[in-house]
């Protein structure tokens, strides 16, 4: 993999996770996040128990919210997670929303809007889930999300949903 040096911009992922020990796999996760040549944390929320998103008949979900600096291209840093994801045995053949071993997106990448047939950011989701924005909030308060406005007017209104904070 060829990597595109660029100037340093700060990127917001979501991790996930509700196959083969989810809190074990936001750990690893994390630590291989951090060890990507080109990518530095910044900061990493609290985990947060939730409720799968799509089909009912599968396990609870563990979430996080994770700040970094990177020099990645949006499009390297794509292709790195979706490295990650396999090496945590992730499969992409299931249904939408089914059950995976881990989930890495990219929630925001800098202040750009980015439109491209294998990646939108801001994530198109993101005012509709508790998930994201509850650890979220805790990492970046006064954040303003491109398209989409204040981070905590969005956490205003979105209600928990069964979200949890582990301790």
């Amino acid at each position: 993999m060829t990597i595109s040096k660029s100037p340093v911009v700060t990127a917001y992922l979501g991790l996930g996770s509700n196959l083969a020990s989810p809190l074990e796999q936001l750990k690893s996760a994390r630590a291989a996040i951090a060890a990507t040549v080109g990518i530095k944390e910044r900061a990493f929320s609290s985990l947060y128990h939730s409720l799968p998103m799509g089909p009912q008949d599968q396990p609870d979900y563990v979430n996080a919210v994770m700040a970094i600096d990177t020099e990645l291209s949006v499009l390297d840093l794509l292709q790195s997670l979706q490295v990650i994801e396999n090496a945590h045995g992730r499969c992409r053949a299931g249904e939408r929303w089914g059950a995976r071993t881990l989930d890495l997106d990219i929630l925001m990448y800098g202040d750009q809007q980015i439109d491209l047939p294998m990646l939108t950011v801001p994530h198109p989701g993101i005012a509709e889930r508790s998930f994201v924005l509850y650890p979220w909030h805790e990492i970046a308060p006064e954040l303003s999300i491109p398209g989409k406005g204040q981070l905590t007017d969005l956490l205003a209104n979105c209600s928990l949903a069964g979200l949890k904070r582990l301790d």
